[in-house]
């Protein structure tokens, strides 16, 4: 399919967001109005009316009669007078009535002009109005979807421009927008809302056509601000911003005052037709950059002459095309530079990009490439993005996207893309296709008419999907061919209109089929078809219905039944891949389907390019230090082709590299990047938009060097010694050999003021000093000198200055030459020259170095005493300074002539510099190395000491490899100490130094004794491990061990062999050897040593077991064996531990390990079987034994035992000492974390301060403070406690003891602490309550009570005599009274009561009988109370069975109270 080129609509378009056709149509008409207007309107001038004058001819008639002469003459006279009054009345009566007629005729005039126009006007008006009816009642039906469609946010399309003015001159800011409902605009400056109102006439503001400008009139000083345009409608709002500065005329400033234009004259974007001499001062050169990055690529120039007004043209080029001004450019010129400046880089901007300024005086450009590199990709190992994305052949809902793929060196190959679209406006991607999309070209359909649509693209592999591309520019869905049905139309008179074909159509209702339809692409996944609209088509809008059959089926099956297409070509998927087809298209509008259009004659869905054959041959040649030039012949087939893509790879490695990352068009290519003096290889790869062809054959290998040229020419011819005779000449090397060594020079001469010049020498001479002969003295002679190499004869030097031939006879030396520098660091440099050829009258003794920055006047003496050597390092030198230097010889007459001035050095490291190092090879041999990447095939290595080249064979061996050279010392020693340089020819000064000192020589010594008399390196010594056996392994492992190595174990002096008892072995793959002694007994107490020996290299390693050594290890492997025996039966694998629970309890536990059901566990204690409520779980793997309120009782030795009949186990501990201690401590942790608060109790004794505890025992390191102050156990502050509570009793409290009160508990590490303040308010109440208890106290303590002695039940038999006897006490003395049955007793002598020193009571019943049987009752009391004891007495009959009642029990007392009274 023909991609057709954007037409001029889509050009023009700025994607608003309302319907083209209304737009265009008013847009139109309005235009043929205006012309309409123009055309019609005549001017009616009325000519003006010429005054003519009628004269009258008058004949005078000859009278009848004779008069006199007299008479005659005076009736004449009379007459003529007469006829002179009439004529005048006459004339002024005709004038006065032509004067009237003419103001008629004027008036009139005017009157049917202005009835004209009137008429004119009003017809106009009805004419617009009658088309703009017609053409909304058309669009009527079809507006409120349509509408729907052009919702749209803001848009700004052209954003405000800054603009910098004179004063008094006017400044107008535009900007365009587009948005559905139209956008209102607001203008800004500096924030604030502009207001016409505020300033007639200062601001103009207007909008036509989504164009919306500010006009600012006369502007002035203050003025200067930021003007900002906003936008709203209902969907959004945007803004745009610009600056105005506003510049007051001052002298030279004032606008156009040398070419004498008027002052706010605008300046032409017309480039003068003037001559500019154009210079480039600094350029951009090869530029590397990353995607997503920013650069700007610019030149700095000189522009003579150079005009304020006036400047040359800049235009920048990418691959020869122009670029413009966009969203992702900007470019700038002035201010004697050019720029290009990119705000986000994409490997869409990677070319050669040409600057090129044009003037009269011809074009002078400058070019350079940009590399672009894909970003880092969102997933590892997805392709770079795709690039260059276009659009084509835009119609109402489809057009067709076109892109070139990323290239793939590493990463899988693309499988395909997914293309997305984003209405313009909005920031909603959508994916176009469901499946990847194998080819760069796919039609996207579904647009919406009259919107406008940006697109991206996404290359898919199988490692994932890339970054999108850049965004296309956005493109609008209309139709092109609705331009072309529009027509004009004459009316009465001249008149004419514009309207579209199918309005003249007549009543067309159903429209008639397509015609033409035809597949205009096809591709192996769709074919795009193609058809003209119907002829007649009628005035409503059309859609299109397509529909496919197989060839033979019979079938028709409608392709879009879903959504039907508005545009006249549309792309059809899923096609059977093998089959045939053929199409039909039909028309439809609202009345009606169509008839089919004529079916296409068969179509199948293939590929019609197909992926290009590889690249022909590759040619790589050299070019610079770091570019190659790569050629190739083109591919056989390249249908389409797209570019190339080349790839290269470092020679040796399997890693390809891209050179370029945008195809590039043509068949040769400059790789630039490349490491001076590396080798690599080539390779091209063709591709259009089906793929990317097979990859070429690979170029040979080619090392990155400049090419062969010419050299340059020699520098700094200097005389050093004249006889009168004769010159001696000296010069510098070419500082560029070209590539090649330098086979000699060329000298001519001439005398001063000769035009002619002489060959020296017809054959090259290598030295760089030649003594010229066969000269006059006394004459001026002048020099110039050529380099020759295997490319030519080079371009010959400068003419030298004019040398007098005059003898030299100074006493002094001549001047040094051949200054020369090395080692140029950030802060010194190195710096060598020749001897003075001419000595004087003495030899030459020392040499002073002077030097000075390039453009100052005093030069600075670096060494204060003259130097032997020629050769000097100057230090202190300040980096990125430019420096000058020259040396003056010294002999006994004095300081000789000082030598020429040296080329301007810059102090600073070149990039990359590298230095000499030091070390040994594999053979012990000590060496120097440096390697020099930049090296050329001319480029040789020179190696010094002293800065004197090296010429003693039987010291030193000089080895160089390619970039790589070495100085080996033969038979190293103290006489190798000192400096050693070294230099490489045809670079830009690569050079080093280093400095052998005497410690480096030891050191490089010591390892070159290491290689020649190697050992084994180990990485553990001879150490040992003790199994769980018992069993001893030696052991020790070296670095490496090769399968030829050999070993042996020696104890005390005596090899042991590999045996049942001494288990050796070694594993040379990991350098383990080992010997493993199963019973490790006091026989082998002594020293054992491992020898190894393995080509030349040896070593050993030796470990010493007497003693207390020997003895742990002994006990160590007796102990593991006894171990290991006891874990094969029954066993603890944690032996008995304790520790204390939170409720206060100590808990022993052991892990038990390899028991059965028929394992036994027991408790014991001091070897007694201690009972347990619940026997332990031996499956769950733990045993418990727990020991509530631990107390000095349970000291003792615990023990837990297993036995079965594989054996037995036991496991011990003993509390008692630390063990019981530490357990008290960890109990008082327990209790001090969770004590109470300490708490009031008052007691008849006093008050008691009290603090509840889980568990508490004297044993526990408890403290009481009053007032800070430790407080002892005495009569008046009583310490104790019980089992949950630690108390402190104040007995009989004073006012002293008010204060604060702590109770503090120790548990081995921090103290816990209650305190309590007892004063205030908490004393007096609690003094009060312990009064109380007291006076309470006394009063118990002095009542009346029974001391002892009456049972609660007495049995007697009747006639016997029953004594009842008791103590009583009280204070004072009680009263005693008996009651039977609660009644008093009436004492006689069957009822006696005897009281007895006022405290032994009885009472007697003589003869007792049945009736005296019942209850008995004692009271004993006094004034503070008593006491009451009931008891029973029951009396049984002689000869009757005893009752049976229980034993008898010591009566209980009542209290009685003092208050009451019985």
């Amino acid at each position: 399919m023909s991609l057709v080129a954007v037409p001029f609509y889509q050009k023009r378009h700025k994607h608003f967001d309302q319907s083209y056709r209304n737009v265009q149509t008013r847009y139109l008409l309005d235009e043929y109005a205006a012309k309409k207007r123009a055309s019609t309107q005549s001017s009616s001038q009325t000519a003006v009316t010429q005054e003519s004058s009628s004269h009258r001819a008058s004949s005078q008639t000859a009278l009848g009669r004779t008069t006199c002469r007299l008479c005659a003459k005076r009736l004449s006279a009379e007459s003529e007078e007469e006829h002179e009054r009439k004529r005048r009345y006459q004339s002024l009566e005709a004038a006065y009535g032509e004067a009237k007629r003419e103001r008629f005729l004027r008036e009139l005039a005017e009157l049917e002009e202005n009835v004209h126009l009137a008429r004119s006007h009003a017809q106009s008006k009805l004419d617009r109005y009658a088309i703009q009816q017609m053409v909304e009642d058309k669009l009527a039906w079809e507006r409120p979807a349509l509408e729907e469609r052009m919702r749209r946010a803001p848009e700004i399309l052209v954003r405000l421009r800054s603009h910098t003015v004179w004063e008094r001159m006017n400044v107008k800011l535009c900007f365009t927008v587009q948005g559905f409902p139209t956008p209102v605009v607001q203008w800004y400056k500096d924030g604030v809302l502009i207001c016409q109102a505020e300033e007639p006439g200062k601001y103009r503001i207007d909008s036509k056509y989504g164009v919306h400008t500010l006009e600012i009139n006369r502007a002035h000083f203050d003025d200067t601000a930021t003007y900002s345009a906003v936008a709203t409608n209902v969907h959004g709002q945007v803004s745009t911003n610009a600056a105005v500065v506003v510049r007051r005329f001052r002298g030279d400033e004032e606008p156009f005052h040398s070419v004498g234009l008027p002052i706010g004259l605008p300046l032409s974007s017309v480039v003068p037709y003037m001559h500019f001499d154009v210079q480039f001062l600094e350029k951009f050169g090869v530029t590397f950059r990353r995607e997503g990055e920013t650069l700007t690529l610019k030149c700095t120039l000189l522009v003579t002459p150079e005009l304020k007004r006036v400047q040359p043209r800049a235009e920048w080029y990418r691959d020869d095309v122009l670029l413009k001004e966009s969203k992702w450019t900007k470019m700038f010129f002035g201010e004697g530079q050019a720029s290009l400046s990119f705000s986000h880089l994409n490997k869409d901007d990677e070319g050669l990009y040409t600057l090129r300024i044009v003037s009269r005086g011809g074009i002078r450009e400058h070019s350079a490439f940009l590399f672009v590199r894909d970003a880092d990709p969102l997933v590892t190992g997805a392709p770079g993005a795709p690039m260059d994305l276009q659009c084509h052949d835009a119609n109402r809902d489809y057009v067709i996207v076109t892109w070139k793929p990323p290239n793939t060196t590493t990463e899988s190959p693309v499988i395909g893309y997914f293309i997305d679209r984003c209405e313009v406006g909005t920031d909603n991607w959508v994916q176009c296709n469901d499946a990847p999309v194998k080819i760069c070209k796919y039609p996207v359909t579904g647009l919406f008419e009259g919107r406008s649509y940006i697109f991206r693209v996404r290359a898919v592999n199988n490692a994932g999907i890339s970054r999108p591309s850049r965004v296309s520019e956005a493109v609008a869905a209309l139709d092109p061919i609705d331009l072309k049905r529009l027509k004009g139309v004459h009316l009465e008179g001249d008149k004419e209109i514009v309207m579209y074909e199918d309005e003249s159509e007549g009543e067309v209702q159903v429209p008639g089929p397509p015609t033409n339809v035809h597949a205009s692409e096809i591709s192996r996944t769709y074919v795009v078809l193609s058809w003209d609209p119907p002829v007649p088509r009628g005035k409503e809008p059309l859609m299109y219905f397509i529909e496919k059959s197989v060839v033979g089926s019979g079938t028709w099956q409608r392709v879009n039944a879903q959504t039907a297409v508005r545009s006249p070509r549309y792309a059809v998927f899923d096609l059977a891949e093998g089959k045939p087809y053929v199409f039909r298209v039909l028309s439809a509008n609202k009345h009606g389907l169509s008839d089919p259009s004529e079916i296409t004659p068969p179509i199948q869905a293939q590929d019609t390019i197909v992926t290009p054959s590889a690249p022909g041959r590759v040619l790589a040649s050299r070019n610079t230090k770091t570019s190659v030039v790569v050629q190739w012949d083109p591919p056989k087939h390249q249908e389409d082709l797209l570019g190339y893509y080349v790839d290269c790879r470092v020679a040796g490695s399997n890693v390809w590299e891209p050179c370029n990352h945008k195809p590039i068009g043509y068949n040769r290519f400059v790789v630039h990047g490349l490491t001076t003096g590396e080798q690599y290889i080539f390779r091209v790869k063709a591709v259009n938009p089906v793929g990317m062809s097979e990859n070429s054959q690979e170029s040979d290998v080619i090392k990155v060097q400049a090419a062969l040229t010419v050299p340059s020419h020699p520098y700094g011819i200097t005389l050093l010694n004249c006889d009168g005779h004769s010159m001696t000449l000296g010069w510098k090397v070419p500082k560029f050999s070209g590539g090649a060594p330098i086979l000699g020079y060329y000298i001519d001469k001439r005398e001063a003021h000769h035009k002619n010049w002489h060959e020296v020498n017809s054959a090259p001479i290598q030295e760089r000093i030649l003594t010229v002969g066969g000269l006059t003295e006394g004459s001026l002679y002048e020099f110039k000198i050529a380099a020759t190499n295997l490319a030519g004869i080079g371009q010959p030097s400068d003419p030298s200055e004019l040398f007098k031939c005059e003898a030299w006879t100074m006493p002094e030396p001549g001047p040094a030459y051949d200054l020369t520098f090395c080692e140029v660091r950030d802060t010194s440099l190195v710096m060598l020259w020749k001897p003075p050829v001419y000595s004087g009258s003495s030899p030459v003794s020392g040499y002073f170095v002077d030097y000075k920055e390039e453009d100052s006047g005093e030069w600075i003496t670096v060494n204060e005493v003259a130097t032997a050597n020629r050769y000097l390092k100057v230090c202190d030198l300040h980096q990125g300074k430019t420096y000058v230097f020259r040396v003056r010889a010294v002999n006994a007459s004095g300081v000789g002539k000082p030598s020429d001035t040296s080329e301007p050095v810059l102090v600073e490291a070149r990039p990359g510099t590298k230095e000499i190092t030091a070390g040994v090879d594999k053979e012990g041999n000590i060496y120097l190395s440096f390697d020099c990447p930049e090296m050329t095939d001319a480029s040789h290595f020179t190696w010094c000491k002293s800065y004197e080249d090296i010429a003693d064979d039987k010291r030193f061996k000089v080895e160089t490899v390619g970039d790589h050279s070495k100085l080996y010392f033969k038979n190293p020693d103290k006489e190798d100490l000192g400096t050693y340089s070294v230099s490489v020819s045809d670079t830009d000064g690569v050079s080093s130094s280093f400095v052998l000192d005497q410690e480096e020589l030891e050191h490089l010594m010591a390892l070159s004794n290491e290689i020649k008399n190697p050992t084994i390196p180990l990485k553990s010594e001879l150490a040992y491990e003790i199994f769980d056996k018992g069993q001893v392994r030696f052991w020790l492992q070296a670095e490496h061990l090769s399968p030829d190595a050999s070993y042996r174990f020696v104890i005390n002096d005596r090899e042991v062999p590999d045996s049942e008892k001494h288990r050796i072995k070694c594993d040379k793959s990991t350098g383990i050897i080992e010997m493993v002694m199963d019973r490790f007994t006091v026989e082998n107490e002594g020293t054992y040593t491992v020898q190894l020996q393995d080509g030349n290299a040896k070593n050993q390693s030796s470990l010493v077991l007497i003693g207390d050594a020997f003895r742990a290890v002994l006990d160590e492997a007796e102990f593991q064996r006894k171990e290991f025996l006891r874990k094969q039966g029954p066993h603890f694998a944690e032996y008995l531990h304790w520790d204390v629970t939170e409720e206060c309890e100590v808990r022993l536990a052991c892990k038990v390990a390899n028991t059965k059901k028929e394992t036994v566990f027991k408790w014991l204690k001091d070897d007694v079987l201690y009972e347990t409520e619940k026997l332990p779980d031996l499956e769950k793997g733990v045993c418990e034994l727990l020991i509530p309120k631990l107390s000095k009782k349970d000291h003792g030795e615990y023990k837990a035992t297993l036995k079965d009949d594989r054996g037995q186990d036991v496991s011990t501990l003993e509390i008692a000492g630390k063990v019981y201690d530490d357990m008290i401590l960890a109990m008082s942790r327990v209790c001090g974390a969770s004590a109470s608060p300490l708490k009031i109790l008052c007691t008849a004794d006093g008050i008691r301060l009290q603090c509840f505890l889980k568990y508490f025992t004297e044993e526990m390191k408890v403290n009481w403070y009053h007032k800070d102050a430790k407080v002892g156990s005495s009569e008046h502050m009583r310490i104790g406690g019980s089992e949950d509570m630690a108390w402190l009793q104040i007995c009989e409290p004073t006012e002293k003891d008010k204060g604060k009160y702590t109770f503090e508990i120790f548990d081995g590490k921090n103290n816990h602490q209650r305190s309590l303040d007892l004063s205030g308010q908490a004393f007096d109440e609690a003094f009060a309550e312990f009064q109380q208890l007291k006076a309470a106290a006394f009063a118990e303590k002095n009542r009346g009570k029974v001391v002892g002695g009456l049972p609660d039940v007495v049995t007697i038999m009747e006639g016997k005599t029953l004594n009842l006897t008791c103590t009583v006490f009280g204070n004072p003395d009680p009263e005693v009274v008996w009651f039977k049955n609660d009644k008093d007793i009436e004492l006689s002598d069957h009822f006696s009561v005897k009281v007895e020193q006022a405290k032994y009571v009885s009472l007697t019943i003589k003869g007792v009988t049945s009736e005296d049987s019942g209850k008995y009752s004692m009271n004993v009391k006094n004034k503070y109370g008593g006491e009451k004891i009931d008891l029973t007495i029951s009396v049984y009959k002689h000869g009757e069975k005893i009752p049976d009642v229980l034993p008898p029990q010591q009566a209980k007392p009542k209290l009685i109270p003092a208050s009451t009274s019985e």
